[in-house]
């Protein structure tokens, strides 16, 4: 690598990094806040609300590292351009293009950190985070799971198979005991959301009560009872395609397809998790177009403006495509890589139009 190469690649992971730091201090700032609430629920105390947040991070960090490194490519190369050092660069006959393929090191460095943070250190510790929080404050409730969560709540016991939101779970059974541990009602609802005070609506509930010799049905568009379950206490043995590596991920999309079950949601996370960290090479290339353009001469502000413009855009329009994509059935493959294609050629024309 020459030394231009060296000045280009260390100036755009060297802004990278600092805007991370920043995020990430206002990213925990933020999840520490919204932890004041459960401080003194059960045994979850201020020391906890600090370890949730730090173990949290990495994953703000997973998610973020893309406009991240916009803002860093965005002010690395602003930097180089205020001192003219890029126009001395081209004036000796170097092309915007070689520069543009200098500023893909530097986002093939960012991509494999965000692939080992998204496989190997994200999950796991999102994951104990959760459980940690969850165990401080229910400690009275006992939980199993698989690929679905079986929670234990006195008598009654809760199976949930899966999570469409933060309050919403679908495929719901509840098993009822009495105190000689005497089955006295089984039910099955198509859904459920949880309300305040833990106040469960199932909708589409059907069951049996048994009493005595003889077993009463029971038939009911939405139904309602009180349990102690909440649901980032569910949510732990829910399958979330956010939280998942790239591998596990794989594997689960197998595994629905071999039970003939629905599996694309999870494909359209397989390639997406793929396709964002291909963005993260390609959203840095972006940045040169910008340094020679009208943004030359600007100020940081600006330009830090730009990224996060351009940065929540991208993250808007993926996050679209996915949710439409279940909506009308769109091909998981296309609605993961639309966002990286239309980012990769606008970048491609971008780059032509450089003079």
């Amino acid at each position: 690598m020459s030394v231009l190469a060296r000045l280009v690649v260390r100036s755009v992971l060297g802004y990278t990094i600092l805007v991370m730091l920043v995020l990430m201090l206002l990213s925990g700032l933020y999840l520490f806040i919204t932890q004041q609430d459960d401080i003194g629920v059960g045994n979850y105390t201020t020391v906890d609300a600090f370890l949730y947040t730090g173990l949290n991070l990495p994953q703000y960090a997973f998610e973020l590292l893309p406009i991240g490194a916009l803002i860093g490519a965005l002010l690395g190369l602003g930097n180089l351009a205020r001192s003219s050092e890029l126009v001395v660069m081209r004036a000796s006959g170097i092309s915007a293009a070689r520069i543009a393929s200098w500023t893909a090191i530097a986002g093939v460095i960012l991509a494999a950190v965000t692939w080992l943070l998204g496989e190997y250190v994200a999950p796991p510790l999102e994951r104990y985070a959760r459980e940690h929080r969850a165990f401080a404050k229910y400690d009275e409730i006992s939980l199993t799971g698989g690929r679905n969560a079986w929670a234990k709540d006195g008598d009654t016991f809760i199976a949930v198979q899966q999570q469409s939101a933060e309050n919403r779970f679908g495929g719901v059974y509840v098993v009822e005991f009495d105190e000689q541990r005497r089955l006295r009602s089984v039910g099955a609802a198509a859904s459920a959301n949880v309300g305040s005070e833990n106040v469960w609506t199932l909708e589409n509930y059907v069951g049996s009560r048994f009493e005595d010799d003889r077993v009463i049905p029971e038939v009911a568009a939405r139904t309602e009872f009180v349990t102690e379950l909440s649901p980032d206490f569910l949510g732990l043995a829910i399958v979330n395609a956010d939280s998942l590596p790239v591998r596990a991920l794989y594997e689960y999309v197998l595994h629905l397809r071999a039970n003939g079950l629905e599996a694309g949601a999870y494909e359209t996370a397989f390639w997406s998790r793929i396709a964002r960290t291909v963005a993260l090479v390609i959203v840095v290339m972006l940045a040169v177009p910008f340094a020679f353009g009208p943004m030359r001469s600007t100020g940081t502000g600006a330009r830090t403006v730009v990224g996060i413009l351009i940065g929540a855009g991208f993250f808007l329009l993926t996050r679209t495509l996915e949710s439409g994509g279940e909506v009308f059935g769109l091909p998981p493959i296309t609605v993961a890589w639309g966002p990286t294609a239309l980012l990769a050629l606008v970048t491609a024309l971008a780059l032509v139009r450089v003079r």
